[in-house]
């Protein structure tokens, strides 16, 4: 009598044979899993090469770092605490402005580059390459095109930031928009509601959290751009770090490195907050 693990051994093998095309991998796939590794492995050797980077200065980098790094401590105001929380806080009006612009600009333009809210495919193909162009140039491109413009100054900060956000947000609330479910549009538009209707009741509230999560969490980020930016000249407590570093007041360098991390985790805890809120109350 055949023990029911043989009957199992047979039967398995008899569906391995069966499916056997279906589990082998055509030799193109094993190609590219093999080949496409190994491409990766080579650019990155020849871009080594066509750089021109030794690995033997890493060896006297490190050493370079660890007297800056024996600089940075203790860290010390130098006596410039005020001017070091004043630059802090234009930093934080500067993130908080651009964003606050940079959002309400990219509303409208996320309303005409989404599928299901543009008035017209033409119109909705021009309004995401516009996005794209704003979107491709950094922020640091613009604060130094805003910085000739307007001249040095916060100015200049803030017109960075809401001109290169205004491309990133357009599109990440475009997509949001195209990615709700259109059973709660569609029932709105059958009750006779008009197309504004439709976008408001039936498509915002799906999306507003996302929105929002998305807001926040570029004010967070806004706050480090708006670091770098003050280093060109565009305000903020960038252009004291850059102040710092040039005369070799590696002390007071750590004191506002320190200062900016702690801004950030701040920032950061309470956006959470806000999010976490914002969430439950759509629930």
């Amino acid at each position: 009598m055949t023990s029911p693990r043989a009957i199992l051994r047979e039967d398995g093998a008899d569906v391995l044979a069966r499916h056997q095309p279906l589990l082998r991998k055509p030799w193109q796939h094993r190609l590219f899993d093999i080949g496409g590794p190994m491409m990766a492995v080579i650019l990155a050797l020849f871009a080594l090469w066509w750089l021109g980077i030794s690995f033997e200065q890493i060896g006297p980098g490190l050493i370079e770092l660890g007297k800056f790094a024996a600089l940075m401590f203790p860290p010390s105001t130098g006596g410039h605490l005020t001017l070091f929380l004043r630059a802090m806080s234009e930093t934080l009006a500067i993130a908080f402005l651009g964003t606050v612009i940079s959002s309400a600009l990219a509303i409208p333009f996320a309303l005409l580059a989404a599928q299901n809210t543009t008035p017209h495919q033409g119109l909705r193909f021009l309004v995401r390459r516009l996005l794209d162009v704003i979107r491709g140039i950094d922020t640091l491109i613009w604060a130094l095109v805003f910085v000739g413009v307007v001249g040095l100054g916060p100015f200049a900060g803030v017109l960075a930031i809401a001109v290169s956000d205004t491309g990133s947000l357009g599109k990440l609330f475009s997509e949001a928009l195209e990615s709700a479910h259109p059973r709660e549009r569609e029932t709105i538009v059958a009750g006779g509601g008009g197309r504004l209707l439709a976008v408001r009741f039936g498509i915002v509230p799906q999306v507003l959290p996302i929105v929002a999560s998305q807001i926040l969490y570029f004010f967070e980020s806004n706050t480090r751009s708006a670091t770098i930016i003050g280093i060109v000249g565009a305000g903020g407590i960038g252009l004291q770090l850059s102040e710092q570093i040039r005369t070799y007041e590696f002390d007071q360098v750590a004191f506002i490195v320190l200062m900016i991390l702690a801004a950030v985790a701040a920032i950061d805890w309470v956006s959470g907050k806000l999010r976490f809120a914002i969430i439950g109350r759509r629930q």
